[in-house]
């Protein structure tokens, strides 16, 4: 089969296209045949070599956690899935290619494309987790930041349906489109604390980061401490005594598909730009600049 492979760390450039062996689902496992891989800011981050700590490396490795596609082929004891059904989840082996094996797949529905079905998995659990642990709930205030990209589009729609308010920072080029997603925009960098005090005279409940990029000590500053703030960007977190979110176990088939109904029923909306296989490398560039307004995919088929 087609895969993109990387043999090595670095840029963007190190991925390329390779032929390697159609890959045979294990007990519990399904193996798909994939139409749309889900792209994340932490394939990048894999592929430079800056999570080796976290996530060692074995090459050639293929990139990509999530997907949607069709199911092909089943391992033993899988019940619950059939040949020939369309699914969105996690990806066990590389997503970046033209099958992947999964243990936690849910219905595509009818109604959701395959561009969109790939872009919730990662981004659905991550903000489900973060607002979890965060206990983020109705009447109270939370700042964003950097909620422009994939997990923030589903994140800022997730804490408003909880009936929180949310402020949320992203460039001058993203305000109307984070205000469109329900939040209150702002811009990030200097002035950032006075700005947010105007918006919230009465405080910030909570402080979600997912861009990294330097806004923890601002964000303190704002809640008068670390407690209610977490990151899932900033590796800076434990020196400040900030809470660092990774890690966690995924999280329902059950909770995935209802995000999935959401979505296919218009009440959760997905911006996704897409980009084919074959260009995976230009598409890693652009998620790299941490410019991205939604979700970027890689279609395989």
């Amino acid at each position: 089969m087609k895969a993109i492979v990387f043999d090595e760390f670095g840029g963007p450039d190190v991925l390329h296209e390779a032929d390697v062996e159609v890959p045979q689902p294990g007990p519990g496992q399904v193996r798909v045949r994939v139409k749309v891989a889900g792209l994340n800011a932490i394939d990048g981050k894999t592929r430079a070599g800056m999570l080796e700590a976290v996530y060692p490396t074995t090459f050639p490795a293929i990139p990509g956690g999530e997907l949607a596609g069709v199911v092909d082929a089943l391992g033993a004891g899988v019940s619950d899935v059939q040949v020939g059904d369309e699914v969105l989840g996690w990806a066990d082996t590389g997503a970046y290619a033209e099958y992947a094996l999964a243990t936690t797949v849910v219905p595509k529905p009818p109604g959701l494309s395959w561009q969109d079905a790939a872009a919730l998995p990662v981004a659905s659990e991550t903000t489900e987790r973060v607002l979890d642990q965060l206990e983020v709930a109705a009447g109270e205030t939370v700042l964003m930041h950097g909620a422009s990209g994939a997990v923030g589009t589903v994140a800022v729609q997730l804490a408003t349906a909880r009936g929180a308010r949310v402020i949320a920072t992203a460039g001058a080029s993203n305000q109307d489109y984070l205000a469109s997603l329900g939040a209150t925009p702002t811009t990030y960098g200097e002035g950032l604390v006075e700005r947010v005090r105007a918006l919230a005279p009465n405080g910030l409940d909570a402080v979600f980061d997912l861009a990294g990029k330097g806004a923890l000590p601002d964000s303190i500053t704002l809640r008068g401490g670390t407690d209610r703030i977490v990151t899932i960007a900033d590796f800076a977190a434990r020196q400040l005594g900030v809470t660092f979110s990774q890690g966690t176990p995924r999280h329902s088939a059950e909770s995935l598909a209802a995000v999935a109904q959401e979505a296919a029923a218009g009440k959760l909306t997905t911006t996704v730009t897409a980009y084919p296989l074959a260009q995976a490398a230009e598409a890693q560039g652009a998620s790299d600049t941490g410019h991205v307004r939604g979700k970027l995919v890689l279609t395989v088929d």
